[in-house]
Formats: structure tokens, C-alpha cells, sequence
């Protein structure tokens, strides 16, 4: 577990937090640009020194009451930020080694070859970092974050320096992270899209202060929260490739037994574990299966919960499909058509699902 109860106090601003993170998989911090997720993500290095304690797994990096304050450098730690900050004059291969020569060779958990191949920087190692992309030279501070061996990986948006395309060749590399290594994450964005594909807890800060925390499935789904609104309101599953329609370029994706949709076909085998995003605008909802409809993928469920949005003419609902939450974004008008309330039996129309990889 990562335990963190900090308070720091600014001119204009409060950081005033406490928190008990999963000590696997990675945990996102999420909100709006200056609510305290760079503060708080410093102060978990100790380059924020901020009151309270820290610890990870029960090894104390922070008590004020104990009057113990262990320092960054001591830290088993890695630190990557929005722009790599690599060494110019050293090629690839000596970035990283300068990392690893952090830690001694028996406490070094990750080989340096482990790293280079988690993050395909192979061919990169005789090449200095001006002749990199943006995307490789990201990849080479992760990787020399992860020479240090670190017990903990903490991540600055990573990836907002780096447009759409640089951006798509460095999340792949971020997933083998996530399924690859038991090192637990702390990851910084106000971009849902990264979040939803990474995260497996996520963190909503609000002016330096937690407003939700939970399993990244379950808050996604929550329709009290800021993150259920605006055009990227949807729910993230988990499922299974279950079936392949070879003739049509499509695999049906299983949540269950009662959630299963079918979309296009990326060639992963049967039965390998995936991650599916729907959004509320692809999700209408009927009172009956309909004929004659281009939407393959109609779903038995249960109206669970209904909010109106911001806007007076739209509103959100949320429906229960075996075991998978599913929400979906309807005009007001389209709902007191519908009649729809809490309990009321529906099928959920769902035109695109996403496959998170």
C-alpha cells in the first residue's frame, strides 16, 4: 500500500490530502490544471516538503511525528516528467546507464536489458537524443527510470509534450508496464483517454483536496462525479475475447454472460483479457430489440440511475447489463418519452466499442 497524509499551504492554495493506494497497478491522480497533482506527486518524492507522512509498504519514508524524513535520493524510487530531460551529450546507452549506476548491483531488481526491451529502445542505444522523436526519447527517460530499480514509479504527464502520433507510439510501451512489472505506479493527467486506458484506481482532485477515489470502473460509472460528464462520459470494462466472426472482421468481447458485444477485430486470441471504453453518445437506449437497425449490438439491462447534465436539454442514464455498468447520454425529452425511471427494464443500443491497446 501507498500511504500518504499531506498537508501543505501556499499563497492561493491548500494541498490537504490522505490517501491509500493499491501497491500494484497503476493509480491516476485526474483533474484540472493547478487543483495539486504535480504537488502532490512531488511530495510523494520528498521534493515537495509537505507535513504528514509517507510509506510504502510499511517502509516509513515520512512521519513529522516521528521526526523522520527520508530524502529523495534515498528514495527506491523513479520520476518521469512532460520533457525527458536526458543528458545531450551522452547517447542512449549511457543515459541509462548513468540511472542505474544509482543503485548498487545487489539491490538492482530490473535489469537494464529488461528495461530496453520493455520499452523497444534497442536500436536506439548508440544515439544521442537530438536525432530522437519525441515518442523515443520519452521512452528512453522511462527506461532510465526504470534502471534505478524502483520500488515506486511516479509519472508527470508523460505524455503532453508529445502530439497524437508520438503519443500513440508510447502507450503501447506503457501498457507492457502495467502488465509486465509489479511496480506499483503514481500517474499524473488531466486526459481521461490516457486514464481510462491505463489506470486501474483512479483519483479525483479538486483544488488540492480528494473529491472521489476508487477502482477505476466503478468511478467512471458514478454519474455524481465530474468525470461522468462532458463529450468523454463513458464506462471502461473488462472482458475476454470469446468468439471471432472471421467472415465479417469482427470479435465479440465478453464482460459475461449477458454483456457481450461484438466489434472490429484486432486479432487477439480467444480468451486473452481485454479492455473495452463505451461511450455514453455511442449508447441509445429502446424499450424493446429492434428490427431492421444497422446497431448489432443491442443489450438486456435495467435503468439503474438517471442525472441531468449541465446543459437542460440532456441527461445522463445509467443501466445495468448482467454484471457491466453502461451509460448512456439521452436528450431529457428522449427519456420522459421512454418513461424511464429507476428499475425500468430496457435494451441498451451500443454503436461503437473501443478496444483499449
Amino acid at each position: 500500500m501507498i500511504e500518504a497524509r499531506l498537508h501543505l499551504a501556499r499563497p492561493r492554495f491548500a494541498l490537504d490530502v490522505a490517501l491509500a493506494l493499491p501497491a500494484r497497478g497503476v493509480s491516476a491522480l485526474l483533474g484540472v490544471s493547478g487543483c495539486g497533482k504535480t504537488t502532490l506527486l512531488r511530495a510523494l518524492a520528498g521534493l515537495e516538503r509537505a507535513a504528514g507522512r509517507v510509506a510504502l509498504d510499511g517502509e516509513v519514508w515520512q512521519d513529522d511525528a516521528e521526526r523522520r524524513f527520508v530524502p529523495t535520493h534515498r528514495r527506491p524510487l523513479g520520476y518521469v516528467i512532460q520533457e525527458a530531460a536526458l543528458f545531450p551529450h551522452l547517447d542512449v546507452r549511457r543515459n541509462l546507464d548513468y540511472g542505474q549506476r544509482r543503485v548498487r548491483a545487489g539491490a538492482r531488481r530490473i535489469a537494464l536489458d529488461q528495461a530496453v526491451t520493455l520499452l523497444g529502445i534497442g536500436p536506439l542505444m548508440e544515439r544521442r537524443p537530438d536525432t530522437l522523436s519525441g515518442g523515443e526519447r520519452q521512452r528512453v527517460a522511462i527506461a532510465r527510470a526504470l534502471a534505478t530499480s524502483p520500488r515506486l514509479l511516479l509519472m508527470d504527464e508523460p505524455l503532453a509534450a508529445l502530439d497524437a502520433r508520438r503519443k500513440a507510439e508510447v502507450l503501447p510501451y506503457l501498457d507492457r508496464l502495467h502488465d509486465e512489472l509489479g511496480i506499483p505506479i503514481v500517474y499524473v493527467s488531466h486526459a481521461i483517454d490516457e486514464v481510462a486506458r491505463l489506470a486501474d484506481h483512479l483519483v479525483l482532485l479538486d483544488a488540492g483536496r480528494v473529491s472521489a477515489e476508487g477502482a477505476l470502473a466503478d468511478m467512471l460509472a458514478r454519474l455524481d462525479l465530474p468525470v461522468a460528464f462532458g463529450d468523454d462520459a463513458g464506462v471502461v470494462l473488462d472482458g475476454v475475447v470469446g468468439a471471432r466472426d472471421e467472415r465479417w472482421g469482427l470479435a465479440r468481447l465478453d464482460v459475461d454472460a449477458e454483456a457481450c458485444l461484438w466489434a472490429r477485430d484486432h486479432g487477439l486470441p480467444l480468451g486473452r483479457r481485454v479492455r473495452l471504453r463505451v461511450l455514453a453518445r455511442d449508447v441509445s437506449l429502446t424499450l424493446a430489440p429492434q428490427t431492421g437497425s444497422s446497431i448489432g449490438n443491442q443489450l438486456r439491462g435495467v435503468v439503474e440511475a438517471i442525472v441531468d447534465e449541465a446543459h437542460p436539454a440532456l441527461a445522463l442514464v445509467r443501466v445495468r447489463v448482467g454484471s457491466a455498468p453502461l451509460v448512456a447520454r439521452l436528450t431529457r425529452r428522449s427519456a420522459h418519452a421512454l418513461a424511464l425511471a429507476v428499475g425500468t427494464p430496457v435494451w441498451a443500443q451500443v454503436k461503437t466499442v473501443a478496444l483499449m491497446e
